[in-house]
This record gives C-alpha cells, sequence and structure tokens, in this order.
C-alpha cells in the first residue's frame, strides 16, 4: 500500500513542482514591475525621518541596553506610489545612527497593503515587507541584504512607519520607527 501512495506522489510531484514555480515566478514578476513602475512613475518623493530605535528589554542584559544609543538621528529620502488598490510603493535611501552611535545607511523597495477603515480617506493603516541592503560598521560596512516586516499609520502626507529586526538574545530584536513626509 505504501508503494502505491509513494508512487501517486511521485506522479503528482511534477505538477507541485510546476504550480510552486508559476507562484514563485509570478511573484518575482509583480516585484520587479512594482520597483520598475515606482521608480519610473513616482507620484510622490518622500523625506524620511529616523525616530526611534528600542532594544526589546526581555531579550537583553541591561548593561547593553543602558550602553545603546535608542534616537537613531538621521535623514534619508525616496519616491513612491500609490497602485490601482489603494497599496504603498516606495524606494528609498536613509542614514541613521545606529545602536552603538555609529552610521547606517539603508535602501531598498517597501509595499505596503493600505486599509483606510474611517470615513476620513486621509486616515491610513498599512502592513507590508521591505527588501533592501544594509551596512553597519560593526560588520565593516559589507552590504547585508535585509527582508523586513513594515507596519504603519498615516493621515494624509504624514505617515508613522515602522519594522522589527528579529533577532537572539543580546542580538537583533529590535524595533526601529521613522516619519515618513511625503510631498
Amino acid at each position: 500500500m505504501s508503494f502505491i501512495i509513494f508512487l501517486s506522489s511521485l506522479v503528482t510531484l511534477p505538477a507541485a513542482l510546476a504550480n510552486e514555480t508559476n507562484v514563485l515566478s509570478h511573484a518575482w514578476d509583480t516585484l520587479t514591475d512594482n520597483v520598475s513602475q515606482t521608480w519610473n512613475e513616482p507620484q510622490h518623493y518622500d523625506l524620511y525621518v529616523p525616530a526611534i530605535t528600542w532594544h526589546a528589554r526581555f531579550a537583553y542584559d541591561k548593561e547593553k541596553t543602558d550602553r545603546y544609543n535608542e534616537r537613531p538621528w538621521g535623514i534619508g529620502f525616496g519616491q513612491s506610489r500609490w497602485d490601482e488598490s489603494g497599496n504603498w510603493n516606495g524606494l528609498y535611501l536613509m542614514v541613521f545612527k545606529d545602536s552603538y552611535n555609529k552610521w547606517e545607511p539603508i535602501g531598498g523597495y517597501g509595499w505596503e497593503k493600505t486599509w483606510r477603515p474611517l470615513a476620513d480617506e486621509n486616515f491610513h493603516l498599512g502592513l507590508g515587507y521591505t527588501l533592501g541592503a544594509t551596512a553597519r560598521d560593526n560588520w565593516n560596512y559589507i552590504p547585508i541584504p535585509v527582508i523586513l516586516p513594515l507596519a504603519s499609520v498615516g493621515y494624509g502626507p504624514a505617515t508613522f512607519q515602522m519594522t522589527y529586526i528579529p533577532g537572539t538574545y543580546n542580538n537583533g530584536n529590535v524595533y526601529f520607527a521613522w516619519l515618513r513626509f511625503q510631498f
């Protein structure tokens, strides 16, 4: 009986792999189309102002958090657009003071599914992701790829946007947020 199940799984495996390949191919095409359209047809230019870095106290020794910088002074610029579904797409470059008070650049593409739950269309909430690269002093400024979650709350051209950098004990587990102003 188990041999028959094994054979039937071999028969259906190519179809399952083809379907997975199609899904990945479609996701890649959607991503590259969104990046290209945001680059070539921006609707807005954005100013980014880093606001807060918070190291999750449950994941750090107190002596470490006492030494860390949680005021990420910096600035960033980008361009963005709202797609036909009302979702946000953005390309950005930002530089800020990291946990060790050293300059850290980051750049990439961000996407958020956006909801407008109130009668006032200016108020919006978003959930999504960012794909990009960063470089840190303590890693000799070698570019490091990042894939991080995004969340936001905004009104009109002003948005409070945030991410969480997961990690292990005494590493990562950082909430990072910034203000984004569209003009």
